[in-house]
């Protein structure tokens, strides 16, 4: 088979796009190199599609093999399993990259699988995915309004990193992933443009100004690989299917404006979720009764207009008319209220309400054995912080079966950890594992963000000595023309009817996570920054109301939660706390109850709810380690009897000899006379020598008691 190769320079490592060469019989398929890294992408698209569609029924695969890195699966079946969280995350990135680039109207199933088949650790597997995603669907018959591309970028030492290393990434101030799409020049002779489609991430209390310069930096990176999907398609490249503009009976549109537009009108003038949505159905059921009922041939086409009108109604008044749904003012936040300690045995607990948002977040403290471990192909990751959102259907006034977290709640729940972790004490500090679940009891609007400042709340509560306060906002943009509002908090409505959802976390120092999704061109740095100020301006309005409620952490933990006491022991000495067989570390564990770990380093973590237990199983393990001391007095038992005296355990594993001259103030003639195996002596550390061996008296110690 024939193959065609391209490649450029990206971020100052060689990238290479390699197609006509695997899996031939996708309607596009790219092999990329960028390093090591090897990641095959291909694109599909049904030629007919189901009867009924009036949606993009697109799929995004990422998968991570494991002999990419030359692993082996873990469990009884050593393949590959469900999808890992890792996996989950960049499939939705994909997918939030390319779905709004696919031309409406456009309804084949379509699917974009991506394929880890090497990786190391320097060249990220995400950003080749998003660069063979777009050139596959570049070079297929799919209609795409691309190429774009994808980059990682970080803060170090003050200097902006494309594409980090995985080392970079967890020493730098910011590690975010965007995606910019390809704009043609407006003018002959001028260099195209890259607008950004899609960013997400994490910092460390980043400024506004940094996270904007770092936009810009992953923007001006992306030129070469852009140009490279342009080379490649100019090859290669496949026609287009043509993809037929939906037809638009314009009569019958403006008769369905004649007869709804008031309604509509009314119905987003009414504040409550419930009410609202009630006054909507009962004017599309009317709609479709007026206009359908006589020829049900025509409700596809009834349905597809009053939807239309949906949409431009609210933006048209929000955009002339200045009018919110719930009446706000375009930056005004919802009445927020707190709640913490609701739940009496939870350790830490919280209600957050915004609106018709709201979250109920548990947390809960366990020690080091219940961290989560999470097997990737670039290495084992143990995490000490845990966050799981759920969103089940009561929330949104549905009833439908309860199903395992989809990709929806992987993404918000990982959204919130990302937020909340800059805050946390150190596992020195703080040697707890901590979990977070956040249970949405009603949903209007960015419930991730209510799981945020529900989370930071719980930590505080649960005496989590956190360093700060962290909240969260949803930002909304609407764009016609020149005309530009951006919205604060924004409700569901307002996420299907705008232009960009902006998501932003942080303290009042600075952003600790971020994730915007763009729908239109056009979005130019200065808007992106006033959205920025505005959503900081209404991230430091509900950190306040949060420090109404609780201002800093609670001074001690809960009762209920496990105290955690860490001692140190030598490395060598491990082996005495843990015992043959594990034999001392059961006994501590049987005589105590409590919860004891030991690491290799010498690290001993004992938890346990009673303060007695703990102490007692600390000097059990105290004991276990300690080493003798020269004039120090010990309880022995003899364990060995021989001519010239008797060898005394003095210490678990650590004996000592008693000569027969410092058995007794009086002469003694056989050791027997005064000591059998078995018996229990005190005796005084006389001597240790270069070798260790260790010289008693019974004598001393009994001169010493008199």
């Amino acid at each position: 088979m024939s193959n065609n190769v391209h490649s450029c320079d990206f971020a100052g490592r060689e990238v290479t796009l390699k197609t006509s060469y695997m899996a031939g019989q996708a309607d596009g398929a790219v092999f990329v190199r960028y390093g090591d890294t090897v990641v095959l992408v291909t694109a599909v698209s049904l030629k007919t599609a189901r009867e009924g569609l009036d949606f993009l029924p697109l799929t995004v695969d990422y998968q991570e093999m494991t002999f990419a890195a030359g692993k082996i699966p873990g469990g009884f079946f050593k393949r590959e399993g469900r999808p890992n969280e890792r996996e989950i995350l960049t499939s939705r990135l994909i997918d939030r990259s390319i779905r709004p680039l696919i031309p409406k109207g456009y309804h084949f199933e379509t699917q974009v699988i991506a394929t880890v088949l090497s990786v190391d650790n320097d060249n990220d597997p995400g950003v080749a995915a998003m660069l063979g995603a777009s050139a596959a669907l570049g070079i297929s018959d799919i209609p795409f309004h691309g190429p774009i591309a994808g980059i990682r970028v970080g803060l170090l030492e003050g200097r902006y990193i494309a594409n980090p290393s995985l080392d970079e990434q967890e020493e730098g101030e910011i590690n975010i992933f965007l995606t910019g799409r390809k704009v043609p020049p407006t003018k002959e002779g001028e260099e195209f443009g890259v607008n950004l489609v899609m960013v997400e991430g994490e910092a460390k209390e980043a400024s506004e100004e940094q996270i904007l310069g770092a936009i810009e930096f992953g923007l001006e990176h992306l030129r070469p690989v852009i140009a490279l999907q342009d080379r490649l398609r100019a090859a290669v490249g496949k026609e287009k299917r043509p993809v037929a503009a939906p037809a638009v009976d314009e009569d019958l549109l403006a008769a369905v404006s004649r007869f709804a537009l008031e309604g509509l009108k009314a119905a987003y003038s009414t504040p409550g979720k419930r009410e609202r949505y009630a006054a909507l159905d009962d004017l599309r059921r009317r709609t479709l009764q007026e206009f359908a009922a006589e020829d049900p041939s025509r409700a596809s086409a009834v349905a597809g207009i009053f939807e239309q009108l949906e949409r431009k109604t609210l933006r048209e008044m929000i955009l002339k008319e200045g009018k919110r749904c719930d009446g706000r003012a375009p930056d005004e936040i919802r009445p927020i209220s707190c709640e913490v300690g609701l739940l009496p045995r939870a350790h830490g607990s919280a209600l957050f309400t915004r609106g018709e948002t709201q979250a109920m977040v548990a947390l809960t403290l366990g020690t080091s054995s219940d961290e989560q471990r999470i097997d990737f192909i670039t290495g084992e990751e143990m995490r000490s912080f845990i966050l799981h959102y759920n969103f089940p259907p009561y929330c949104v006034g549905e009833a439908r079966p309860l199903r395992s977290p989809g990709r929806r709640e992987i993404g918000h729940g990982n959204l919130a950890r990302r937020a909340l972790l800059p805050v946390l004490p150190s596992q020195e500090r703080f040697p707890y594992t901590i979990r977070i679940v956040s249970e949405i009891l009603s949903s209007n609007g960015s419930s991730s963000m209510a799981t945020v400042c529900g989370g930071s709340l719980s930590l505080m509560d649960g005496g989590v000595p956190v360093k700060d306060t962290v909240a969260g906002i949803a930002m909304g943009l609407l764009k016609e023309g020149d005309d530009v509002v951006i919205l604060s908090d924004i409700l569901g409505d307002e996420d299907h009817a705008g232009d960009m959802d902006f998501k932003v976390c942080g303290t009042k120092k600075g952003i600790t996570a971020m994730q915007m999704d763009i729908k239109i061109d056009g979005l130019t740095a200065d808007i992106l920054a006033r959205a920025l100020d505005q959503a900081r301006r209404g991230r430091l309005f509900i950190i306040d109301r949060l420090r109404e409620t609780i201002s800093e952490p609670r001074p001690d933990i809960s009762v209920y939660a496990p105290r955690i006491t860490t001692i140190k022991v030598k490395p060598e000495r491990v082996r005495d706390v843990i015992g043959s067989g594990g034999k001392n570390i059961r006994q501590i564990i049987s005589e105590t109850g409590v919860t004891i770990d030991v690491e290799d380093d010498g690290t001993v973590t004992i938890a346990s709810s009673d303060a007695e237990a703990a102490a007692r199983a600390v000097a059990m393990v105290r004991w276990l380690t300690e080493e003798a001391e020269i004039g120090k007095i010990y309880k022995g038992t003899v364990k060995k009897v021989v001519d010239f005296g008797a060898f005394v355990e003095i210490l678990p594993g650590t004996e000592g000899l008693v000569h027969i001259s410092q058995l007794s103030k009086k002469r003694v003639n056989k050791v027997t006379d005064v000591l059998n195996e078995g018996d229990e002596v005190m005796v005084k550390v006389l001597e240790i020598d270069k070798q260790g061996k260790i010289r008693l008296s019974r004598r001393e110690a009994l001169e010493g008691n008199d």
